[in-house]
């Protein structure tokens, strides 16, 4: 059979109808491929059978039969007419639409195409939808290539992928390398916030899981050593904060937490902290940004993480973080115990011992440095909110050495103030860092009242200032607790407790190794009475003294309603209690001036008559009530001039006339016993012929007089004003914890040098 020859019409047709049946060839592949574009199919042919010449039978209409929609198309010999445009099949060129085509330009949009192919899939635009022009393909569209006649849009890959994220099924269900592939394409910020910003409430709602994934994937990708990924996972997130605030700039702001991370990720610091290993690598993060979380504006709405922290009972997670807690403040502990020898063995203690004292406060203040405030708060927090938590500030446990496990170098960083950065990885660690040397067990309380005694040395600047009143916030919560009161006062938890104390120079230093094994109340007691002896100065901290003060109040209160007779030397305390007396009114022009101490005086003389009233029923002995007789006869003349300055300040119209007439009652039974007692015994050294009366001899008299004695029962003083943070403190802890932040985010730790640096170079990029 002789063929056509391939310059007769015969041939040409024949062309023309192999060109057909291929292209409906490959549009069924490409409806196979989920996409009844016609684009690939119109250049495939228009690429390899564009060079023949038609023949005069190809301009003949050729009919493609009705498809099952009862529709069909009508192709010709110019071209196949589509609902796009016509692709001509004349010499030269390829006509879409009305633009001439040369070779070249159809070649390079064919491999275009076959290389989108790839790269991005290709979106079918609705029939009757007008071709876009130029002006009209924006980049926040993540359009690759705009449509035109013949040809649809094809978008970015990570366009797409962000598409998926936008369904509410999990992207990665499909697709398990989902995240690893979304951070190594670079970020098309205008879609992504432009996305956000289309989706009402409700619709973002939907999708809160995709975008906590996305939020935490984030998070992940920062923590890796390949910058591509972290400079895209960086600016994702910015991108997706953004957005995200834009949509509830006027909600509470948990909503923009709960859409970015869950409610659900504080039970997750909860699982970190009641597992050993992750405890250990990411324990300390976990319970700061717990603490954090809490106070995320807890006094503009209700904060689900307060109630979360509340009802805690899980006793592994209670105790993980309270091992955490207790390692953080140890670690301060020691790096401070270490300053301290290194001061004392220089050539600086050598000079003070040949020239006196007189400059030990001075070097001392240079180890008095920041403190951890953002593990305080925790404490604070656990304290405060959880009753369950108390249990846990007395357990119990041998003291071990420091167990430290291999970790890989940490890179230079700049140096930071002690104690504001965490602890390494071999400090967070299963057991407790050693306490004192000679102690055998330790628990949270102790490391805590240690730590308050370093803290609450140097009060002079206001970061120090805010550390020490937080330490005594977190001890007058514990001592209205009940249990907590239980367990300090247990006559069989005895312990030795070294706190630091400030040197003075008419003191000397104690041996630690006299310490004796006492209830942890005396501790507390030891740690108030040092506080009171060395802030007399003339920055007055006027609210930490009425919280020390308070502290006592609730622990006596405790003492006489369960009657707890505890021996403590309790003439340490009455001594210093005078002495503050003595300081106030020695410097009233100048303390009145700023602050109202007739309310610490009325607290103080209170604090006496507590002992007066109901001194029998929690001092140990019967001698201790006659001392404590003595010490208040003995410094009379105290007590007089107290009474002398109230009276005269009563009588007068002026600001402080209640307030000193209430002081004035309350020394009514002071004045009782000294009245009292002063003339007995001076008629007891004229009869003995006695100059100077000893000790014992007073108390003699004291003992011999008490039944002719009358005293006024006094009412309230065994009671109390609660704690209460929701107002009084509200303005304190919004500013510590705007600190806490700031302090944070300056000493975050790096995982690598080249990380920290990418990150500043990548915050100048606009």
């Amino acid at each position: 059979m002789q063929l056509p020859s391939s310059g007769s019409n015969v041939f040409k047709k024949c062309i023309c109808i192999t060109r057909l049946y291929l292209k409906k060839l490959l549009l069924q592949l490409a409806s196979r491929r989920h996409s009844t574009d016609s684009s690939f199919a119109n250049v495939f042919l228009a690429v390899h059978f564009g060079s023949c010449s038609p023949c005069d039978a190809c301009w003949e209409p050729w009919s493609e039969p009705a498809s099952g929609n009862g529709r069909g198309r009508t192709y010709h010999a110019a071209g196949f007419r589509t609902r796009r445009g016509t692709v001509g099949l004349g010499e030269g060129s390829v006509e879409v639409g009305s633009a001439s085509v040369s070779p070249e330009e159809r070649r390079r949009r064919w491999r275009r195409e076959r290389a989108g192919l790839g790269a991005a899939r290709v979106v079918e635009e609705e029939p009757g939808v007008d071709s876009l022009t130029m002006a009209q393909v924006e980049k926040r569209g993540g359009l690759l290539r705009k449509s035109s006649a013949s040809k649809k849009p094809l978008k970015e890959k990570v366009v797409l992928m962000y598409d998926e994220i936008f369904m509410t099924e999990d992207p990665s269900k499909c697709s398990p390398r989902f995240w690893e592939e979304l951070f190594l394409m670079k970020v098309n910020l205008e879609y992504l916030e432009g996305k956000l910003e289309s989706l009402d409430g409700e619709e973002l709602m939907k999708i809160k899981d995709n975008i906590n994934c996305l939020f935490q994937h984030c998070i992940q990708a920062l923590g890796e050593e390949h910058p591509i990924r972290v400079v895209n996972a960086l600016q994702t997130l910015c991108a997706l904060i953004r957005g995200v605030h834009q949509k509830n700039k006027s909600t509470s702001g948990f909503d923009i937490i709960n859409m970015l991370m869950g409610f659900d990720k504080a039970e997750l610091c909860m699982k970190i902290l009641s597992h050993p290993p992750s405890r250990r690598e990411h324990g300390y993060d976990a319970v700061v940004l717990l603490a954090l979380l809490v106070n995320y504006r807890k006094y503009e709405s209700v904060n689900p993480y307060i109630v979360k922290l509340s009802i805690v009972d899980d006793e592994a997670t209670l105790n993980g973080m309270g091992l955490v807690i207790a390692q953080a403040l140890s670690e301060y502990n020691r790096q401070y115990k270490d300053k301290e020898e290194e001061h004392q063995s220089g050539f600086f203690s050598a000079l003070t011992n040949m020239v006196g004292s007189m400059f030990i406060a001075d070097a001392h203040e240079k180890i008095s440095v920041q403190t951890n405030e953002a593990i305080l708060l925790a404490l604070y927090e656990a304290v405060h909110l959880n009753r369950n938590f108390i249990t846990v500030l007395a357990q119990s446990h041998p003291e071990m050495g420091l167990v430290t496990t291999p970790v890989s170098p940490a890179p230079t960083t700049p140096a930071t103030p002690l104690g504001t950065t965490p602890p390494s990885s071999d400090v967070i660690s299963s057991v407790e860092l050693p306490l004192d040397a000679d102690v055998q067990t330790s628990n949270l309380l102790i490391t805590f009242l240690k730590y308050s005694s370093i803290v609450m040395q140097d009060t002079k600047d206001e970061h120090r200032l805010h550390s020490g009143k937080l330490c005594l916030i977190i001890l007058t919560c514990i001592a209205e607790d009940q249990y907590a009161n239980a367990f300090l006062h247990d006559d069989n938890m005895n312990f030795r407790v070294n706190l630091h104390r400030m040197p003075m120079r008419h003191r000397k230093k104690a041996a630690d190794k006299n310490l004796p094994c006492r209830p942890l109340v005396c501790a507390v007691l030891d740690l108030m009475v040092e506080f009171i002896v060395t802030h007399m100065m003339k920055e007055f901290p006027m609210d930490l003294y009425v919280r020390c003060i308070q502290v006592v109040h609730k622990l006596l209160c405790y003492q006489k309603k369960c009657r707890v007779r505890l021996h403590y030397t309790w003439r340490e305390l009455w001594s210093a209690l005078i002495n503050l007396l003595k300081f106030l009114m020695s410097n009233e022009t100048v303390l009145l001036a700023k602050h109202n101490i007739f309310t610490l005086a009325l607290m103080i003389v209170n604090l006496f008559n507590m002992f007066i009233t109901y001194g029998d029923t929690f001092l140990p002995t019967p001698s201790s009530y006659d001392e404590l007789y003595y010490e208040i006869i003995r410094m009379h003349q105290s007590f007089d001039n107290l009474y002398s300055m109230v009276l005269r300040l009563s009588t007068n119209a002026g600001q402080w006339k209640e307030a000193a007439s209430k002081v004035t009652h309350a020394l009514v039974n002071i004045r009782a016993i000294i009245n009292h007692f002063n003339p007995k015994i001076e008629s007891y050294a004229a009869v003995n012929h006695i100059s100077q009366l000893s000790e014992e001899q007073v108390l003699e008299v004291v003992r011999a007089n008490y039944d002719t004695l009358t005293l006024k029962l006094q009412d309230g003083l065994d009671q109390y004003e609660r704690y209460s943070e929701q107002h009084k403190e509200a303005a304190f802890f919004k500013e510590l914890v705007r600190s806490i932040s700031t302090n944070v985010r300056r000493n975050l730790a790096f995982h690598t040098l080249s990380q920290e640096v990418l990150l500043k170079e990548f915050s100048t990029i606009s």
